[in-house]
């Protein structure tokens, strides 16, 4: 695809995780492509793995990569963070100033915003990635977090939401969104969908992700222990990734008496952690659209995953073999079929992967995404509060029945 060169800048807070994997792939796709990419993140927030993908991503960066430091929760910090991110993005002359996740796009729309009113023409892209959209509509915290979000949309020209999950809730907990929206599907790169084979002395279950209760860690060693309960025996089990509450899981894992069955190793690149164990177990108790279910899924790798945000959408017409977030019974019993029925696990992969290539493509992510790049270029600033684009409100319509399912997190 030929395009007119942009100079465009990515903001996220925290460069770790999806979020992360997201930002690379499509900074990367967009510089390869002649536009000219900058990168600003956190400063305090990352592993030597993650740090280590920085650098690797530092030389197609034309407009640098800079971090400052940035809170994950709402401070009066803020208020210096982005004056030092304004200083930081005046100079940069950009087209886009692309924010992900809360943080990174109340950043560029504040900021960016501003710019307008000085006689910049730079358009507001936002994509949420769940953020605030994880929070309870019903508690406190989540009704101040989507009355921002409300605040916001009207300093937004652009939406990208990463799944049909993730619009149907920012419609919900935030209202129909006022900007030029797209849903555009995180995607693998081609080399992503060989099979991954294990040696015949591959363990019994991998975990993989952040260390937070979000994703479920504490879950999976709950099941770890109550099947050793049921045989006697605990499974084998590898836990790959890192997180704020690392040292928990370390705590709860000895206090079960698990030392010997279950092995943290930090983090890891997916290909390799795959090689670990026989099955890939993801207990989220929320999700948007998760990198490591797609990797998984394309690797054909044995997968027990929840029917959270836009995992039922991956698994297309096989989401019947989903579980129920938050229910360790049924993550329980899921895990004790997987042992007993290795046969069917492995077909079930096979038949899975078969059917992810078209949809989660790299190459249609970055083609779909600096498509609605170009749209709002050549928009007036009165146009650009459109409604939602046709194709997207199609998809949201789509996913309510999946959203009312999946419930209101």
């Amino acid at each position: 695809m030929t395009t007119t060169p942009m100079r465009i800048v990515h903001c996220v807070r925290s460069p770790i995780g999806g979020i992360f994997r997201h930002i690379r792939d499509l900074a990367s796709s967009q510089a390869e492509a002649g536009h000219d990419v900058g990168l600003i993140c956190d400063s305090s927030t990352g592993s030597a793995f993650d740090n280590e993908l920085l650098e690797e991503l530092r030389p197609k960066l034309a407009l640098g990569l800079a971090r400052f430091p940035m809170q994950r929760q709402l401070t009066f910090r803020d208020l210096s963070a982005t004056l030092a991110l304004y200083r930081h993005i005046r100079d940069l002359e950009a087209d886009i100033l692309h924010g992900h996740g809360a943080k990174g796009g109340a950043y560029v729309r504040l900021i960016g915003s501003y710019l307008r009113l000085r006689g910049q023409k730079v358009s507001r892209v936002y994509c949420p990635h769940g953020g605030s959209l994880h929070y309870d509509p019903n508690r406190f915290e989540g009704q101040v977090y989507h009355t921002l979000e409300r605040m916001l949309g009207r300093l937004t020209d652009g939406l990208v939401f990463v799944s049909d999950y993730e619009a149907s809730a920012y419609e919900s907990k935030v209202g129909h969104p006022r900007a030029q929206s797209r849903i555009v599907y995180n995607g693998l790169r081609p080399e992503e969908f060989a099979p991954v084979e294990v040696p015949d002395d591959a363990d019994d279950f991998l975990y993989i992700g952040m260390l937070r209760d979000l994703k479920g860690p504490d879950l999976f060693i709950e099941a770890l222990y109550n099947i050793r309960l049921k045989t006697g025996q605990a499974p084998t089990a590898h836990i790959v990734g890192e997180g704020p509450d690392e040292a928990r899981y370390r705590a709860m894992v000895q206090r079960l008496g698990l030392e010997r069955a279950v092995t943290f190793h930090g983090a890891l690149p997916a290909r390799d952690a795959f090689r670990l164990a026989r099955n890939v177990v993801i207990p989220s108790r929320a999700e948007a659209m998760p990198y490591i279910v797609l990797e998984t899924v394309a690797a054909e790798r044995p997968l027990i995953a929840t029917r959270v945000g836009g995992i039922p959408e991956i698994f297309g017409r096989y989401a019947n073999r989903l579980i129920d977030p938050g229910h360790i019974g049924k993550l329980t019993t899921a895990m004790e079929n997987a042992l007993t029925e290795p046969a069917r696990m492995a077909d079930e992969a096979r038949e899975l992967r078969g059917c992810l290539a078209e949809t989660f493509s790299v190459d249609l992510m970055n083609d779909r995404i600096t498509t609605l790049y170009q749209d709002l270029k050549g928009l007036s600033p009165a146009d650009s509060a459109m409604p939602l684009a046709a194709d997207s409100a199609s998809a949201v319509s789509r996913a309510r029945t999946v959203y009312a399912r999946t419930g209101s997190r």
